[in-house]
């Protein structure tokens, strides 16, 4: 699989910047491409799975270089799995990560079990059509309040330990998030794939 050069299928800057962040830290040669463009994709899938492959697949076919996408959601205990992969879209179509995060602190407001985890699955479509998923689990929990101001969508409500992810600076972020492990995981796919050198 070549992915030399590689555009992040993302309109959301924060997570392209998140992206390039743990790429760059696990040195694997991989370019990003910033300045193409391609046409809105909607995510029309039930699953985490469909929704990153059919990005990475709309954008390497209307580019024609490798294309990286992901789908995250928060799938929280005590509402069945939910907001699970309708994360981004919670709290209605056009929603902002604060009317998200309103939203979720509302539905478990006097909520004893408060487990969560953080889902990202990562599909990359290389120039040449072949296609590889990973994924990278985040256990945690949801706060009582918004705490930190770094990150971004529930970071300022999900607890990992004593803190949020949105209490954690940048580039310690990058090292244990849900993405961070999601990349890691396609970095050892990668390397399985070349295998050992003589």
């Amino acid at each position: 699989m070549d992915l030399a050069r590689v555009v992040v299928a993302s309109k959301n800057p924060d997570k392209v910047r998140e992206v390039e962040e743990v790429l760059a830290a696990l040195d694997l040669g991989i370019e990003v491409v910033r300045g193409v463009d391609w046409p809105d994709v909607a995510e029309t899938e039930d699953t985490l799975e469909g929704n990153a492959l059919l990005k990475a697949r709309a954008v390497r076919d209307s580019t024609g270089l490798a294309a990286l996408a992901d789908d995250t959601g928060l799938e929280v205990d005590a509402l069945g799995g939910a907001p699970g992969v309708r994360a981004a879209r919670f709290a209605g179509p056009d929603a902002s990560y604060e009317q998200n995060v309103t939203k979720l602190l509302g539905m478990m407001e006097g909520v004893a079990d408060r487990g969560a985890r953080f889902r990202t699955v990562i599909a990359v479509v290389d120039a040449a059509g072949a296609e590889l998923t990973v994924e990278g689990v985040l256990e945690g929990s949801i706060g009582l309040e918004r705490k930190g101001s770094e990150g971004f969508g529930y970071d300022p409500v999900f607890v990992i330990g004593a803190r949020t992810l949105a209490e954690h600076p940048p580039g310690e972020k990058s090292r244990i998030s849900h993405r961070a492990l999601a990349l890691a995981a396609l970095a050892a796919e990668l390397a399985s794939e070349v295998g050992p050198t003589d």
